[in-house]
């Protein structure tokens, strides 16, 4: 990103002398503003989900996988080009050159607000699945849409891990990329990055396929964690950093913290 973009590690007052993790809290008008641009996104995500449903049914839904998700990804690529600048949020993407050809990649993303889902799996260039909470899929309409890139987890459910994690080895076996957040939930606290789970590191050593590490900019200040309905308009970015390949005899802490560091010091440095 560039150097006058300030990435959401900072509040809009860089003067403020807030830590680099602090939440932006909305303020002035924007406290007024911010719930109503808030309907206007549902409204337009809705609509557009509405329009974009009849070519999904017709191109995606009844497809076996692989040739479905991948799809599916075009699709909501087109619809997300659509969605996001009615949103006032247009994306910017880096680094997609850092895909090679015929390979496929565990992708691990920094998750701060709802608005980086429509932001990673749509941004990712190839098929992708990424792993998702079950809770969603029971949604009207929606939840057909997202079904069709997800591996559908229930996190109370100790089976329903332990297949997913089967289910995300079968989706590389199948040439589909794994969208992954290690941090689990959304990032609600002052730090740059929550720590990471296991599951996307232990796939990694188990498959041999290697991480790329994806970090989404910006979301924070278009959904503050602290501001409950609300919604700002601010740019987007998406950056794919360079692929990192698990060693062998490498632990899981160890390629965990590597990719830890590496997304934490780009974070800040951007």
């Amino acid at each position: 990103m560039n150097s006058n973009t300030p990435g959401d590690k900072t509040i809009s007052d860089n003067s403020s002398g807030k830590s680099a993790g602090t939440s932006p809290r909305p303020r002035s008008i924007w406290k007024i503003l911010g719930p109503i641009w808030a309907v206007w996104v549902i409204l337009i995500f809705v609509l557009t989900m509405l329009v974009f449903l009849i070519p999904f049914l017709l191109f995606c839904y009844f497809r076996p996988d692989p040739q479905k998700t991948k799809w599916f990804c075009r699709y909501s690529g087109v619809w997300m080009g659509v969605f996001l600048p009615l949103a006032g949020c247009p994306l910017r993407i880096r680094g997609k050159e850092k895909f090679a050809k015929g390979q496929t990649y565990i992708v691990v993303c920094n998750h701060n607000a709802l608005i980086d889902v429509p932001v990673s799996s749509p941004g990712i260039p190839g098929g992708n699945k990424t792993i998702a909470k079950i809770e969603f899929a029971r949604i009207p309409i929606f939840g057909l849409m997202y079904q069709a890139g997800s591996i559908l987890v229930d996190r109370k459910n100790e089976n329903s891990r332990r297949e997913s994690f089967t289910k995300m080895k079968e989706a590389l076996d199948m040439g589909l990329h794994m969208c992954i957040y290690p941090e689990g939930t959304r990032n609600k606290s002052n730090e740059p990055l929550k720590a990471f789970h296991d599951g996307a590191f232990r796939l990694s050593l188990s498959t041999g396929k290697a991480i790329i590490p994806a970090v989404i900019f910006n979301s924070r200040k278009i959904m503050p964690p602290t501001a409950g309905f609300y919604f700002r308009p601010h740019r987007l970015a998406f950056h794919f950093l360079d692929p990192v390949t698990p060693q062998p005899g490498e632990s899981v802490e160890s390629l965990k913290q590597r990719v830890f560091i590496l997304m934490q010091d780009y974070y800040l440095a951007n």
